[in-house]
């Protein structure tokens, strides 16, 4: 018997690792391939695998170290930076998935428990699956990445009462009300114990066990604590999940909890592995081929069921409508826990064997559609954002009419806007304010804006990439545009509409990547600041104190660095760089580099009969042809397409002078 599951286990792995190779050069989340993994080596499909009821007993580990994590994940600290998204847009967002779901079961002929429960199952969400498709598309930082974190944190962690609302959902009502209060007494009491673990007993043995340094013993330590939670909650009528999870909130309130996570993943991953692929094997593919219309369609209702209760949700925080489609597509998917639930109706008879075939199915496609959905979901969100049958305000949040701006912000002039409010807003805000630099904030998170203006900062909700809302801040009169949001996308948005609004503001950004860089000076960005460029800076800076460099030659080699670095980034000669030293310290004076775009009025023409001097009053100091420079032209030189010229003059004369350099500017008489 235990050749046969060394058997199962090696051929598990080896098709799981043909399919996942493939899926991943498909962009397939690779969830849809350990089932599709499951469904082609179990017993409706190729028959391979044949110890199925071991693989299931061994994908039980997976579960109860998967609760674990999540338990040892969960930081009440951080929850409660985002209380509001996660209480009450979860707790909203699960509440009317169920409730919705409830009612439509009911339509088609399902008992009252059973389609209580298919609520259960359908309003559950994949955070595998979710919080890596942000992380690719590095979203994690932006509003619909935040909420969508904070629903399915919430989700994460109703998973439990849920758990233990299934059995005796699947009961009678007499047993139901017998059953809560001894269910209730057990829970108080159970959760007395981990919070007195949490506080006294388990920070004090791991860190008699962490003194040891061995590795060894720490890891045993942080799976006998979790097996014997699990094992008491199980033993006094609870679940095993339960205690797994309750294991890991001991843990987390620890200073060994990131120790305990790093040892504990890989497990944790593998024996998951085996969840998903015994998953896989319960599904009847002929089942799923005879009826494959009939649930393609199903799993549509629910990716729309869904997107729209999650999206209403986010709009009902009060996020604009473009950031409310994005969140509820992203959590349109049915989650890795629903399997969990799933399998605990199936075995209590809240499903039968028809209605759990399609669950599976309809929840397979769910996931194996989800990259697909959220890479289109900013062109929805943008073909939405058009609509014009769309009333405006309901396009801007529910709270727009509130948080728009007031007088004091349309009369701005010559002003610098800053777009988000995060770390990044609020270091220049407080610089703009302490030098007497009139600005006005932009930002999408609500509960923000409300705060900030009762400190009585300028600030408004609004999302940068809509016309109106620029328009709001007097985007064609500012100076200055700082972007500091982390979104890509919508970076690149609000350069190409400020650019077209207002041709001579000077946008300033920040990208994570240098990779970034070329495509936003491209479209229209002035400066762009590379976090990971400034961070490497900063690591040698320290690196080159911790060796006794004194602090002035370090401030040298900073300087050096990042001169002949954004040169190089840029393309910017040394002689440039020199001149923006002088040019800092002259007060209006300004030096920009403009590039002679084709069919512009300068094109073709020698810089004498451009009249750059005579009639604008700027000086044309250097010209970079190629890798040719050019300083201090004459004025019979002939300036070409692409020629990236530095030009010296007040910040009036060159913002006048800009056009003449571009391809849509036409020169009136």
């Amino acid at each position: 018997m235990e050749d046969l599951l060394l058997t199962d286990i090696n051929i598990i792995f080896g098709m799981s690792i043909f399919i996942l190779l493939i899926f991943y050069r498909l962009g397939i989340p690779l969830v849809v391939g350990f089932l599709l993994t499951g469904i082609i080596v179990g017993p409706h499909g190729l028959g391979a695998v044949t110890s199925v009821e071991q693989v299931e007993t061994v994908s039980d580990i997976g579960v109860i170290l998967l609760m674990f994590t999540i338990g040892a994940e969960l930081s009440l600290r951080d929850l409660w930076e985002i209380k509001r998204s996660v209480l009450i847009g979860g707790s909203l967002q699960v509440a009317l998935t169920i409730i919705t779901t409830y009612f439509l079961a009911m339509k088609v002929g399902m008992g009252a428990p059973s389609a209580l429960f298919v609520g259960f199952l359908i309003s559950l969400s994949s955070t595998a699956i979710v919080l890596k498709q942000l992380q690719e598309r590095s979203e994690i930082y932006t509003p619909q990445g935040s909420i969508s974190l904070a629903i399915l944190i919430f989700q994460d962690i109703i998973t439990v009462p849920l758990i233990l609302v299934t059995p005796i959902l699947a009961g009678s009502t007499d047993g139901l009300s017998s059953s809560l209060p001894i269910l209730l007494l057990k829970a108080i009491v159970i959760i007395a114990i981990v919070v007195l673990s949490a506080r006294t007993l388990v920070p004090s043995l791991l860190y008699q066990i962490a003194k040891t340094r061995n590795r060894e013993l720490f890891l045993l330590s942080i799976v006998f604590i979790g097996l014997t939670v699990a094992w008491i909650t199980a033993y006094i009528g609870l679940s095993l999940a339960l205690g797994a999870f309750l294991a890991g909130l001991i843990i987390s309130e620890s200073e060994y909890s990131h120790q305990a996570l790093g040892n504990l993943m890989p497990f944790k991953d593998m024996f998951m592995s085996f969840f998903f692929v015994s998953i896989g094997m319960l599904l009847n593919i002929s089942n799923v081929l005879e009826n494959f219309t009939w649930l393609l369609s199903m799993a549509f209702v629910v990716l729309l069921l869904k997107a729209t209760v999650s999206g209403a949700v986010t709009y009902l925080l009060g996020y604009p409508f473009r950031t409310s489609i994005l969140v509820g597509l992203a959590l349109a998917q049915v989650g890795e826990f629903s399997f969990v639930l799933s399998k605990s109706g199936l075995d209590l008879g809240l499903l039968d064997s028809t209605t759990y075939q399609s669950f599976l199915a309809v929840s397979i496609i769910t996931m194996g559609a989800t990259s697909i959905v959220i890479d289109l979901s900013p062109r929805v969100a943008d073909m939405a954002q058009k609509a014009p049958h769309i009333p405006e305000r309901m396009k801007q949040g529910l709270y727009s009419a509130n948080l728009a701006p007031g007088k004091k912000e349309e009369e701005l002039k010559d002003h610098a806007i800053i777009v988000g409010f995060g770390l990044n807003g609020k270091t220049i805000s407080k610089v703009a304010r302490a030098s007497g630099i009139p600005y006005i904030i932009l930002d999408m998170n609500p509960e923000t804006v409300m705060k900030e203006r009762l400190c009585d900062e300028n600030i408004c909700f609004g999302d940068a990439t809509d016309i109106l809302i620029l328009e709001h801040v007097s985007v064609e009169k500012a100076r200055v545009l700082v972007i500091g949001i982390s979104d890509p996308l919508d970076t690149r948005k609000i350069i190409s509409l400020a650019k077209r609004m207002n041709p001579n503001i000077y946008i300033i950004t920040r990208t994570r990547f240098l990779k970034e860089m070329a495509h936003l000076y491209e479209i229209g960005a002035d400066e762009v600041v590379p976090e990971e460029y400034e961070i490497s800076i900063e690591i040698f800076a320290r690196l080159l104190d911790k060796y006794g460099v004194s602090r002035d030659q370090i401030e040298k080699f900073i300087e050096e660095v990042r001169a002949d670095g954004y040169k190089m980034l840029r393309s910017y000669t040394t002689e440039v760089t020199d001149t923006e030293k002088i040019c800092a310290n002259l007060p209006g004076v300004q030096m920009i580099t403009l590039n002679v775009e084709i069919d512009s009025y300068i094109a073709g023409k020698t810089i004498a009969e451009t009249g750059l001097r005579n009639k604008y009053g700027i000086t044309l100091l250097a010209i970079q042809r190629k890798e040719k420079v050019v300083p201090n032209p004459d004025a019979n030189t002939v300036l070409m397409v692409n020629d990236l010229c530095i030009v010296l003059g007040s910040a009036e004369d060159t913002s006048k002078a800009r056009r003449l350099f571009k391809s849509d500017y036409i020169l009136k008489p």
